[in-house]
């Protein structure tokens, strides 16, 4: 099947359309669920209603400013993990390569607990937007950095020795973060163990402001790199023989896709293996033979408005942080992962 947008043209397979279609319906009513249903629920009408600013005062106050901005941090937070997986695990051809598994997550988290600790803001208060993103931000992109260094040998990187060097990287950052915490009074320590937990309570429009934002520059970055992306995920000859300058190609998808983990890690903290499972399931989903970018960020938005939405209800009315969810559902299946890595030889 063939789109046709002008004089742009691009060519979709029916079930990649099909696919795409149910999960941008699952999304929306993700959406509704998540701002209707609660400890006091709205009716899906009076949800409509307030949404279209004509519902009543109460029905607004929950729905329009206590609900719906935590529910569209996660869509936007989930969106920007599915992507950032979906362009790791395509670069270095490895499944085990998420940004939560490989240290980019830790070096996220590095950055903002000593931002949080040495600059002495809180973990969702307003300083944080001016601080907190801007240490997980740096702290990631110099993990990226020293992880590309340090597996880039003989002209080129294999994704098994960027997953070890990266699983490497993963202990040091997390021990670093722990002699942090240890050295920090109790009250400093406490504020960055919420944000290290992967958290979306709280959140309020300025975090949706902020990874929106963030959003309307690195999606249309990624979707632009599409052809290097696709091209990356064959083996480096063929890439090379279709004209493709493989160095700068990881570079820049290295940098955009460690920006989207980044961005998501300061929104939420960083919540444990959304950007690993998204890809995969979308892969199946899908069933193309490579990773399919835009509907990994969808899988990501859904898996997270699930998740949180779980966290909110599974022990009400205390809610749980979405980290822990997700990280309850996402171990088993690690463990999937790795064993039918092992069996097929795709480790190394």
């Amino acid at each position: 099947m063939r789109v046709e947008l002008g004089p742009v043209g691009v060519s979709v397979r029916p079930r990649v359309a099909i696919v795409t279609t149910t999960l941008l319906a699952v999304i929306a009513c993700g959406l509704v669920a998540s701002v209707s249903i609660g400890t006091y629920s709205i009716p899906v009408r009076d949800v409509v209603d307030s949404l279209l600013g004509v519902g009543s005062g109460d029905a607004d106050l929950i729905v329009r400013e206590l609900r719906l901005p935590r529910a569209l941090t996660a869509l936007l937070v989930g969106l920007a993990f599915g992507l950032a997986g979906a362009v790791f695990q395509a670069v270095t051809r490895n499944p085990l390569a998420g940004p939560d598994l490989i240290g980019i997550s830790a070096g996220a988290s590095a950055g903002a607990v000593g931002t949080i600790l040495l600059g002495g803001v809180t973990s969702a208060g307003a300083a944080s937007f001016g601080a907190v993103p801007f240490g997980a931000l740096a702290g990631a992109l110099l993990t990226a950095a020293l992880i590309y260094v340090m597996a880039f040998r003989g002209g080129t990187i294999t994704g098994y020795r960027f997953v070890l060097v990266g699983l490497a990287m993963h202990g040091v950052l997390m021990a670093l973060t722990r002699w942090m915490l240890a050295r920090a009074d109790i009250d400093q320590a406490s504020r960055a163990m919420v944000w290290l937990t992967g958290s979306l309570n709280g959140r309020d429009y300025a975090h949706v402001r902020w990874v929106g934002l963030a959003l309307l520059v690195l999606v249309p970055l990624t979707l632009a790199l599409a052809r290097p992306y696709q091209l990356l995920q064959f083996d480096d000859d063929t890439a090379l023989s279709l004209g493709m300058p493989l160095h700068r190609a990881r570079i820049a998808l290295l940098v955009v896709a460690t920006c989207l983990a980044a961005v998501a890690a300061a929104s939420a903290g960083p919540v444990a293996f959304v950007a690993l499972g998204a890809p995969q399931i979308a892969r199946r989903l899908t069933g193309t033979a490579g990773i399919p970018l835009i509907a990994s960020g969808l899988v990501g938005a859904a898996t997270l408005l699930a998740a949180d939405l779980a966290a909110r209800l599974a022990f009400s009315p205390t809610e749980l942080p979405v980290g822990i969810v997700t990280g309850a559902v996402g171990a088993p299946y690690l463990m999937w992962l790795l064993a039918r890595t092992n069996r097929a030889g795709k480790g190394g």
